[in-house]
């Protein structure tokens, strides 16, 4: 009889090609607490990559139209969605009915002492606070999170540990990094507060949550090939 696992139509092929960044990776076991990212932006980036969803390459997005730069690595995390759940509790939170998710996997940004140069990685990293971002409607929130091992950020526990400063880098490039010169148009971008581990950690679960809930086929798949 054939083995079950063999049959499967991946198992066979699966090795020979690259995961998908977004489908085919996973998260991390200790999740919320340790989380596996993928990293679309380092810090030296002119130009504002992100991942192509269905291809899962990376693609161009647009050039930076001003001179701020990503002030860490910026990217998702692999099997989340920011769907109902992400949605419904950032309505919660901010008291305000309609918000929905953004339909996209969950942002995450990773503070380094070192320079890392390059994007297209996967990094070990440690949440330990976020922005609640609101784009209009929809939740948009950001982790922040320290790279797993790093002699200078690695001992932080919480954003309320690290320097201001850096915090009111990270606001202002997120609430800039939309913005094209000369366009005087109203923003819908918002952060209404900075929150601290244990939020970070609801709103990963909670996309963890949504990504089941909405890509159930492709999670099955995935850990089917893995098992």
């Amino acid at each position: 009889m054939t083995d079950s696992k063999l049959a499967h139509p991946l198992s066979s092929v699966s090795p020979f090609f690259t995961a998908h960044p977004w489908h085919g990776v996973s998260i991390g076991k200790q999740a919320p607490y340790t989380v596996v990212a993928y990293i679309e932006i380092v810090p030296s980036d002119t130009i504002k990559y992100e991942t192509d969803k269905q291809s899962g390459f990376l693609k161009i997005d647009r050039p930076q139209k001003y001179s701020n730069y990503c002030p860490a690595l910026y990217g998702f995390l692999p099997q989340t969605y920011c769907g109902k759940k992400v949605g419904d509790h950032c309505s919660k939170m901010m008291k305000r009915d309609g918000i929905v998710g953004d339909n996209d996997p969950l942002d995450i940004c990773i503070l380094s002492e070192k320079p890392i140069l390059r994007s297209n990685i996967l990094v070990d990293a440690i949440p330990i606070g976020g922005f609640r971002t609101l784009d209009g409607n929809q939740a948009d929130d950001k982790i922040i999170a320290v790279l797993k091992g790093d002699l200078v950020y690695g001992e932080i526990t919480d954003v309320s540990q690290c320097p201001p400063n850096l915090i009111d880098r990270l606001r202002h490039y997120f609430l800039t990094y939309k913005d094209f010169p000369g366009d005087c148009q109203t923003r819908e971008l918002e952060i209404k507060e900075t929150f601290g581990k244990e939020e970070a950690h609801t709103i990963v679960r909670l996309a963890q949550e949504d990504y089941i809930n909405n890509f159930k086929s492709h999670f099955e798949i995935f850990n089917h090939a893995n098992s």
